[in-house]
């Protein structure tokens, strides 16, 4: 595994943290409900060490899911099976953490697995207002010394950061991983696009999880051993467990959500909620004023994961660590377009988990390891597979470099000098990315990790620019920004702009990406709800901007940020697409648009690139 890379002394290998020794053997596990202010049972999990002794307190670390906390085996499996054997999360992870002297207390969130109520919509006021009972619970108990940590991935990880809100005195320390704390532009719209193909997949998903049915992504043999979610204990009849999940058929859906909106201050009809209703950003006073430390895990090449963990860092002066990796949306499995075909995960999950125990023995141990660093942002630098920690994003000495889209389809540092050029491209809907691209994050159930492959194929249905080759090794870490100048046949459309990386052979390798539908493309002077280093885009009805067929517009905007070392004697390449098939809603629905691309003095469409000084 490579090694970490700064300016500081003592560094250690990432993911090599080794801690005080594990001083516990085996767990216990109890299983009940906790009761909630309204009457709602929440279905619970509580995993001790095994030998803990009976006046011993220690922390506890908080899961709340919507993916059932744990599983029940179908006869004759139960009978000399452990459900908890089938899935290394379950299996290894909790015996490492509970080895260590912490209690693991997983909770099915309100409406969903075991527990009573019903689920809306993603992160409901009632669910966050839970938290705080389950953690006055928790503190409750006589095994607890009265602090407490939480860490989820994705939804599971926005509910952990929503703890940062509540600002209780036990929550000390979360780590968010790999979620979407603003939902629309890091998930489901990403450039005002619906991502209609996960946000599809997502909502029946959870809808089957709901309905206690072992959902088909799961594979074969688990379909064939697993019954559904565990009861609880006292539930010996399964007949609270059926009650429950009658509750859940009033569930909302996710992705019909997603279809009656098209702005971000579009509300649903006949629902009191807007897109920014489930967004942690409606806490930002809250979150400011809170002493708990987060701990932020993402990818570059996990959907807007990375982008949302930077706002994060920007935004708020609190402690915190920020970890950016180059994996598929979990941490599992490396997805640096870079590695070789067989390259293992990195870190593997113990690494994961290792790095996750010296974030909590700093904070709810005050164990001296390093972890208990005010600001710092460690990031994976693909091509050179590297770690690296800077205290401010971009890292110091980042500067912007020029590149023009120029005549022949070049990629020039020079600005265009003639005042006629232009490129015309009629929008190929066939245009892709892939199966397993950065935002199909349901490929983590499939065991799959992102990836692109050599684009030189996919590229020839795309409009491209590319440089000559680098006559020095260039590392990009940041935004890259666009700015385009269009004419189009039609009053909108979506484009996709992919920075790429080509090399002597010619093979294309994808870096980073950024997309915006048309009709948002004006940058907003209102303020941010959080700190950004590219154009802002409110996505608001009142800023629609529909194109007007023949005239030039203007687009700009960032693409997602990246950290990666293009060699010398490769060329950058952008790519430009109207449509990424198999993963975005097409726009517009029908016809065939045709886009001018300028490519001239007056109109100078550029990419801008953040250029960190090489030592």
């Amino acid at each position: 595994m490579a090694k970490e890379q700064g300016s500081r002394a003592g560094q250690v290998e990432f993911g090599g943290y080794a801690g005080p020794p594990p001083q516990y053997e085996g767990t216990t596990v109890q299983s009940l409900y906790i009761p909630m202010r309204d009457g709602i049972g929440l279905a619970t999990e509580v995993v001790l060490p095994g030998n803990l002794p009976s006046h011993a307190q220690i922390p506890a670390l908080l899961t709340q899911t919507r993916y059932w906390r744990a599983s029940e085996l179908r006869a004759p499996f139960k009978w000399f099976l452990d459900a908890d054997s089938l899935d290394p999360h379950f299996r290894d992870f909790r015996p490492f953490f509970t080895s260590h002297g912490y209690a693991l207390v997983v909770v099915d969130v309100r409406g969903t697995g075991a527990s009573f109520g019903t689920w809306p919509y993603p992160w409901a006021e009632e669910s966050i207002e839970d938290a705080r009972e389950i953690v006055d619970w928790i503190v409750s108990q006589p095994w607890s010394d009265g602090q407490v940590g939480a860490h989820g991935i994705s939804y599971v990880g926005t509910t952990a950061e929503l703890l940062t809100t509540l600002n209780h005195p036990a929550v000390k320390a979360v780590i968010p991983m790999f979620n979407h704390p603003d939902a629309f532009t890091d998930i489901a719209f990403p450039g005002g696009i619906l991502d209609e193909r996960f946000m599809d997949a997502w909502g029946r998903f959870d809808q089957i999880l709901d309905q206690n049915t072992v959902p088909q992504e799961f594979g074969a043999v688990a379909r064939l051993v697993l019954k559904g979610v565990k009861p609880v204990e006292a539930d010996k009849d399964g007949s609270l467990l059926q009650e429950a999940v009658r509750d859940h058929e009033a569930n909302g859906s996710a992705y019909a959500l997603a279809l009656e909106i098209g702005c971000r201050d579009d509300c649903p009809e006949g629902k009191d909620l807007c897109v920014d209703d489930v967004t942690v950003h409606r806490f930002r006073e809250k979150v400011m004023q809170s002493r708990t430390v987060t701990c932020g895990w993402a990818s570059w090449m996990d959907a807007g994961t990375a982008d949302a963990a930077i706002r994060r860092f920007l935004t708020f002066e609190n402690a915190q660590r920020v970890v950016i990796g180059a994996w598929e949306h979990g941490g599992r499995f490396n997805a640096s377009p870079y590695r070789p075909p067989d390259a293992p995960a990195s870190p593997t999950l113990p690494g994961q988990w290792r790095e996750m125990l010296r974030f909590f023995d700093a904070h709810l141990k005050s164990v001296d390891n390093g972890a208990a660093d005010q600001k710092t942002l460690h990031y994976y630098t693909m091509g050179e597979e590297t770690w690296k920690r800077t205290p401010i994003w971009p890292p110091e000495g980042t500067t912007f470099r020029r590149w023009y889209l120029a005549g022949s389809q070049r990629l020039s540092q020079d600005k265009p000098d003639t005042e006629i050029g232009a490129d015309t491209y009629a929008i190929d809907f066939k245009a892709t990315t892939g199966e397993y691209n950065r935002w199909w994050e349901m490929g983590v159930i499939e065991d799959k990790t992102v990836m692109y492959g050599d684009r030189a194929e996919a590229d020839q249905r795309l409009l491209t620019y590319t440089s000559r080759p680098l006559s020095e090794e260039v590392e990009i870490a940041g935004y890259p920004v666009v700015t385009l100048y269009v004419t189009s046949t039609e009053e909108d459309g979506a484009f996709y702009v992919y920075l790429e990386d080509v090399d002597e052979e010619g093979l294309v390798t994808y870096i980073t990406e950024g997309q915006l539908r048309a009709i948002h493309r004006k940058v907003s002077t209102e303020p941010a709800p959080y700190r950004l280093q590219v154009p802002y885009h409110s996505f608001k009805r009142s800023d629609v901007m529909p194109l007007i067929p023949g005239e030039v517009a203007e687009l700009k905007f960032g693409l997602l940020p990246t950290s990666v070392l293009v060699k010398r004697g490769h060329r950058i390449r952008v790519a430009i697409a109207g449509h990424d098939e198999g993963t975005f809603a097409r726009i517009p629905e029908t016809g065939t648009p045709t886009i001018t691309m300028a490519t001239n003095s007056v109109h100078a469409s550029c990419i801008d690139l953040p250029i960190v000084p090489r030592r």
